[in-house]
């Protein structure tokens, strides 16, 4: 029996994960939506202001901005990254900041 694809409505994701951002003392809300051996896609809302501190980079990562506007942060350097954009993760330790109200998407490989 062939497993049927699964069907994750992101933009609902996205609205519900903003919702629960705002109302976090913390400024974030995430969600691990697929996990598939090394593969992980994670929805991450945060609220404008709000920042993820620097951490360690998996095997390889991309980052994709489903709205709101935040930069990568790399040792004081920022890539901006806006809607509808999708970034790769740099291979060194780095942040996240929300410029505005964002959410994004997360998708890493890890060893």
């Amino acid at each position: 029996m062939t497993e049927q694809p699964t069907r994750i409505d992101l933009n609902a994701l996205a609205e519900e994960h903003a919702a629960k951002a705002a109302t976090s003392p913390h400024g974030r809300s995430a969600h691990l939506l697929l996990h598939d051996g090394v593969l992980r896609q994670t929805v991450i809302a945060l609220r404008a202001g709000a920042v993820l501190d620097e951490h360690n980079a998996p095997v390889a990562a991309s980052l994709q901005v489903l709205r709101g506007r935040v930069a990568l942060t790399v040792e004081g350097r920022r890539q901006e990254a806006g809607p509808g954009e999708l970034h790769s993760v740099p291979q060194e330790r780095h942040g996240l900041l929300a410029h505005t109200d964002a959410v994004v998407l997360l998708t890493a490989v890890t060893a």
